[in-house]
């Protein structure tokens, strides 16, 4: 059974050119069901399973209070890979076929508002080089909507500033974000003035680096943003991905088309960017002059 996990994954990587967390969602799912079918259930076999085994784990995850959001995932993992199954040839019938997933409210993410927003870039100190390297990331990461994951990973060949776009790399796929003349100015201040500093005689071509000259990492992005929000005023929890949420959707607000926001948001599909349809458009509209404040 696990060698058909592994042979499902390796077809993923390769065929369906999955992201890696694609892959690893669908291997912890499937890893979880087959240690409950083996330990639960005694199947030794994928062709064994049946309708009602896959029922058990279902309800069984319910049982462990899983979120809902999580039972549904595993449902179309399950799903997927026995159709995969199925083509292979290794099994008769998808007995997950039939198996109804719980339903899944999907809320609007939390954002900032425009006020937060400008609050929060104007905390670094553009007088110092972590300020420089801060408010360029902020900056950045608000002009574009990327992941922090795409923020950090970036390098500096990924900056066009001639033309003010970066290119982001997902496995072998690649996408190139547009950004404004605030993030643009931000970048060159920091580029000129507080890399070179941070850098030193490290040869790190991250474009983000940390005191020690090396790559950021999530986590110390994570404790800037935090000490910046504390100084903004800002009470509420606030994350990186708030960023992201923010962007989507000041800019479905001001006009711009879902499926440009869903192409700089490097969504696969676009029901993904339709939730942020969901917030009150009238009044984001009201609030801003132009699709994006700072481009």
């Amino acid at each position: 059974m696990e060698e058909a996990i592994h042979n499902f994954i390796d077809y993923l990587h390769k065929t369906r050119k999955a992201s890696v967390n694609t892959e690893l969602s669908y291997q912890r799912d499937l890893e979880h069901l087959r240690i409950f079918l083996n330990e639960k259930q005694l199947i030794d076999s994928w062709s064994d399973a049946t309708a009602t085994d896959i029922n058990a784990y279902v309800l069984y995850m319910e049982e462990m209070q899983y979120a809902p959001s999580s039972v549904s995932r595993a449902v179309a993992s399950t799903r997927t890979f026995y159709n995969y199954l199925l083509k292979k040839g290794s099994v008769s019938l998808n007995p997950s076929d039939d198996i109804k997933a719980p339903k899944i409210t999907k809320k609007t993410p939390g954002i900032l508002s425009v006020a937060e927003i400008e609050a929060l870039l104007s905390m670094p100190d553009q007088k110092t080089v972590k300020g420089m390297r801060d408010r360029a990331m902020l900056e950045l990461l608000y002009a574009t909507g990327i992941r922090v994951s795409e923020l950090i990973g970036l390098s500096l060949s990924d900056l066009n500033l001639s033309v003010n776009y970066i290119v982001c790399h997902d496995r072998n796929r690649e996408r190139a974000v547009p950004f404004g003349f605030n993030a643009r100015a931000a970048l060159e201040t920091y580029i000129v003035r507080g890399r070179p500093a941070l850098a030193g005689q490290e040869e790190c071509g991250n474009l983000f680096l940390n005191v020690s000259g090396k790559a950021m990492s999530r986590q110390g992005f994570w404790k800037i943003l935090k000490n910046y929000a504390s100084q903004a005023g800002i009470e509420r929890e606030i994350t990186p991905h708030m960023l992201r949420h923010s962007f989507a959707v000041h800019m479905l607000g001001n006009g711009a088309d879902l499926k440009s926001v869903q192409m700089m948001l490097g969504h696969s599909d676009i029901s993904t960017t339709q939730v942020y349809m969901n917030t009150d458009m009238k009044k984001m509209r009201e609030v801003y002059e132009k699709a994006h404040p700072r481009g």
